[in-house]
């Protein structure tokens, strides 16, 4: 096993090395970078522009639009554009630039300052084109809505599928069994923004609302009067009041795949040799239930369960987001691409990319720590 671990850990780098190589290629050849949405943004505005004194970043005499060579110069240098492609490669992953000081500063201890050096590999990002913010810092403001959403509908999810799907196993074929399943698999017909929707026009804070419970905007009521005297309590129910709705569509339609994946790894248990053995033996059905068959029938439940808490930790609903007026990654992340922010693309790419290669090594290892029977040494080998 340590072998194997330190193996998969060494892939980590040539893959990530990849996925970004690959991002990378694709951001630079596709149209509409930051110099086009520029000259866009100068077509779309030259009357207000000259009107306001604008003028001056366009050459005299040219068509509307038309940056002048000098401020298109400086303009690609914000954007790092100026550089040969090969060097924003290479800054990509890392790159060092001796810092100007007037003090007498050894090689040693120049190369060994970080504010000397940049690229992913030391998990410096850059900053972003349009925020005037480093990427880190983005992904920071942006972590309370997804932790909110993300870690509250992981579990929320997991648990309420697994004892929905047990009941459902033991009551097969019953009424129950039939009432949950139309319930469920209605929820999963129901794309979540559909329902944001509804809820928004029938309980949302517009007037033409039935009932305003559904609060305006962001996670919390802060900056509303009198928010900081309120009690801890107080606090958190405004929390949750806030949660609740955009939680709820969040999660609707992922109640049905691991909720019928439960049921039938349950159900194919029972068919198996030794719960016949146990019956024989005399044991009760809930001892044979919780003792031997829900330990062999989560196996695939369990098992995803780091990957699955990674994802939704760092996962985020665009649609979701915009309809609750919610700022997280979704958001983000679609601005980002939209505006060809190249920074926050790429940062976002490396994070959840690193993220996700981490929770698969996770969930290989929680295979051998549920079933001790599983070695990828001898699967190896």
């Amino acid at each position: 096993m340590p072998s194997y671990i330190i193996r998969r850990l060494l892939l980590i780098f040539p893959t990530l090395i990849g996925i970004v190589t690959i991002t990378f290629i694709v951001i630079q050849f596709v149209p509409g970078g930051p110099l086009d949405q520029m000259r866009t943004l100068l077509k779309g505005h030259s009357g207000v522009l000259t009107e306001a004194g604008g003028a001056a970043i366009q050459r005299p005499g040219s068509q509307p639009g038309q940056l002048d060579p000098e401020q298109m110069d400086k303009l690609k240098k914000i954007y790092h554009l100026d550089r040969p492609f090969w060097e924003r490669y290479l800054r990509t992953f890392l790159w060092y630039t001796p810092g100007q000081s007037t003090e007498t500063t050894s090689t040693f201890k120049k190369v060994f300052n970080r504010d000397n050096w940049e690229g992913f590999l030391i998990f410096k990002f850059g900053d972003s084109f349009y925020r005037n913010k480093s990427v880190l810092e983005l992904i920071k403001e942006k972590l309370p809505v997804s932790v909110s959403l993300g870690v509250s509908s992981f579990f929320l999810t997991y648990i309420t599928c697994i004892i929905l799907g047990i009941a459902k196993a033991v009551k097969n074929s019953t009424r129950f069994d039939t009432m949950t399943s139309v319930i469920v698999l209605i929820g999963y017909s129901i794309p979540g923004f559909v329902l944001g929707i509804f809820l928004i026009v029938l309980i949302g804070p517009g007037d033409g609302a039935v009932a305003h419970l559904i609060p305006l905007a962001g996670l919390t009521s802060a900056g509303t009067p009198g928010y900081e005297e309120w009690s801890l309590m107080e606090k958190v129910f405004d929390y949750l009041h806030h949660l609740a709705a955009p939680l709820f569509c969040f999660v609707l339609g992922g109640f049905a795949t691991l909720t019928m994946l439960t049921k039938n790894a349950v159900l194919e248990e029972t068919k198996k040799q030794y719960v016949m053995t146990a019956r024989a033996k005399g044991l009760s059905e809930k001892v044979i239930l919780f003792k031997h068959i829900l330990k062999n029938a989560l196996i695939p439940l369990v098992t995803g369960f780091p990957i699955g808490f990674l994802t939704m930790f760092f996962s985020g609903s665009l649609l979701i987001e915009q309809i609750f007026t919610l700022d997280g990654f979704g958001l983000l992340s679609f601005q980002a691409v939209i505006q060809r922010d190249y920074p926050i693309v790429l940062g976002s790419m490396f994070i959840f990319s690193l993220i996700a290669l981490l929770g698969q090594l996770l969930t290989d290892l929680t295979y051998v720590l549920i079933d001790r029977r599983i070695s990828f040494e001898e699967t190896q080998g």
